[in-house]
């Protein structure tokens, strides 16, 4: 098969509409990462999905759909709290995850009861969207466990081949998945953050609250699993400098090719280390994460991390892609 990356517009739309309908699976762009989209109603097509991607089938889907699209044929229950978070933030980086009414294949919750829901702001999956006017099943457009796709050449290196089309919007500009968040109770509950942060929700909410996975539960929502968004090379993860400097060392010596991952305040003091610079905002990094972690694997032997200091918000988000990538349990 020929992988082809095109523009969002005209005849590709339409080509891709088909696909969809076909039961083929499509790559999109969306604010956050690469999706990698399939007809939500089709069971084959769902389980395509998970085939090509490697993925668990416990480890649930996210329904996409454009904004004009009527959600209460997918949902069972919508609390107001619920209604009022969409109002406030949609379309845009937060995925919503309700009672399922069943009209999806079953494929997309895993087995569970619940459908997670989203609606993305980019123009480019909207219109990707309203051209396939159905539910589109999708995952980030990533072999399973790789670090997710923020160009559309990231996606093409996972996927030629083995997919049809991939509708390239250019670089996406949130860097990291989209807030799941869990509308099921009186309470909002963060299943995986993300842009849309804790403080967020729960100003407009009246409350939030933060999931935490047991042992031996089927994940919720995507993104669940402890090791996740990873680069293909060794890595290690240190809490300060003076480790990571050692560490590097080290690798230099065996004759390895070491590289330092890190927040632009740390990189400030580790001048004539071969670095990749997070930058110093949580936005900075957030949209930086996924470029500098495929960068590492490409000229790495050993992709060195050092945890950045600055907690809450956005950098929930960052953190929590950072602490899996690097297979750091928390």
């Amino acid at each position: 098969m020929q992988t082809v990356i095109a523009p969002p517009e005209g005849e590709w739309l339409e080509k891709a509409a088909a696909y969809i309908r076909a039961g083929e699976a499509v790559a999109f762009h969306t604010e956050t990462v690469y999706g990698l989209g399939a007809n939500a109603f089709d069971d084959a097509a769902v389980r395509k999905i998970f085939s090509l991607k490697g993925r668990p089938a416990d480890n649930p889907l996210i329904a996409h759909v454009h904004p004009g699209y009527d959600i209460s044929r997918l949902i069972d229950a919508d609390p107001p709290y619920a209604r009022a978070l969409r109002e406030a933030f949609l379309p845009g980086p937060l995925t919503m995850v309700y009672p399922s009414s069943g009209k999806v294949s079953a494929y997309v919750s895993g087995g569970l009861l619940t459908l997670a829901v989203r609606v993305p702001s980019s123009p480019a999956a909207q219109a990707f969207l309203r051209a396939a006017d159905l539910p589109v099943a999708a995952p980030s457009a990533n072999l399973s466990k790789h670090v997710s796709p923020v160009t559309a050449r990231h996606v093409y290196d996972d996927f030629a081949g083995k997919i049809p089309l991939i509708l390239d919007g250019g670089a996406c500009s949130g860097g990291i998945e989209s807030t799941v968040l869990d509308c099921t109770g009186p309470v909002p509950q963060i299943l995986r953050a993300g842009l849309v942060t804790r403080e967020m929700i729960a100003e407009v909410a009246g409350a939030c609250g933060v999931y935490r996975m047991r042992e031996g539960e089927k994940p919720k929502s995507p993104g669940m699993a402890y090791k996740h968004y990873s680069p293909r090379c060794a890595t290690q993860f240190f809490a300060a400098c003076g480790e990571a400097k050692r560490a590097y060392d080290a690798e230099k010596a065996r004759g390895g090719s070491p590289c330092i991952l890190c927040e632009h305040a740390a990189a400030e003091t580790l001048a004539g280390y071969d670095l990749l610079d997070l930058g110093g905002t949580p936005a900075e990094m957030a949209q930086r994460l996924y470029v500098l972690l495929r960068e590492g694997e490409k000229r790495a032997t050993l992709l060195i991390g050092i945890e950045p200091k600055e907690r809450g918000g956005v950098m929930d988000g960052v953190l929590n892609r950072l602490h899996r990538a690097f297979g750091v349990e928390t």
